[in-house]
């Protein structure tokens, strides 16, 4: 590649890194924010063998953001509730017998511990749609075993799936950082930008 073609690229990519979210560019940015961090886990997903990468993709899109503080914020939620709903699952599915009653106690009881005692209200539903996704394993598999398997298998890659995304949004930030009203949203951040919406409670 020549020159010329060389120095236009470097400067298409510094207008890009400049770009506010006011010029339209924001949309592009996450685009390519989601093709390269959801690249990166099918292709890891399949050297380990695991030909469903859908639950860390969507854990990587839920904690992805282009203000790193938001990112952060959401992973600690969504990691916190995480680990709640496992081990209510796993407590839930591992006493008694088998029971489609298990289900719906587990989800209240998660959602009561997440509410009350917990208390990270970013990312809260994460602890009761964890603790549906081990129980129902073990209910579908009518085997605690396999069910505590699968269900810690599909826990393992969601978060898995939130550290891709936060290490993206972080890279993301370094390489190719959102302004908002004059302020840049980067690794720097400490607080939330102006205009930033509130912490998600998803």
């Amino acid at each position: 590649m020549s020159a010329p073609y060389l120095d236009r690229v470097k400067d298409a990519v510094e207008r890009l890194r400049q770009a506010d979210l006011a010029d339209g560019l924001a949309g592009v940015r996450f685009a390519a924010h989601i093709f390269i961090a959801s690249s990166a886990i099918w292709l890891i997903l399949r050297l380990a063998d695991i030909n469903s990468p859908i639950w860390a993709i969507s854990a990587m899109i839920a904690v992805s953001d282009p203000n790193m503080h938001q990112a952060v914020a959401t992973f600690r939620g969504r990691l916190t509730n995480s680990v709640l709903g496992c081990a209510v699952g796993l407590l839930f599915l591992v006493i008694g017998n088998e029971s489609e009653w298990k289900l719906p106690m587990a989800m209240a009881v998660t959602v009561l511990l997440s509410t009350y005692v917990v208390r990270v209200p970013a990312m809260w539903r994460q602890a009761p749609i964890t603790a549906a996704l081990v129980i129902a394993s073990g209910l579908m598999h009518q085997s605690k075993e396999t069910g505590i398997e699968t269900g810690l298998m599909r826990v393992a890659e969601v978060l898995f799936g939130c550290l891709v995304g936060l290490f993206f949004s972080w890279v993301m930030s370094r390489v190719w950082p959102v302004r908002i009203s004059g302020t840049e949203c980067g690794a720097a951040t400490h607080g939330a930008s102006p205009g930033s919406p509130p912490t998600r409670g998803e």
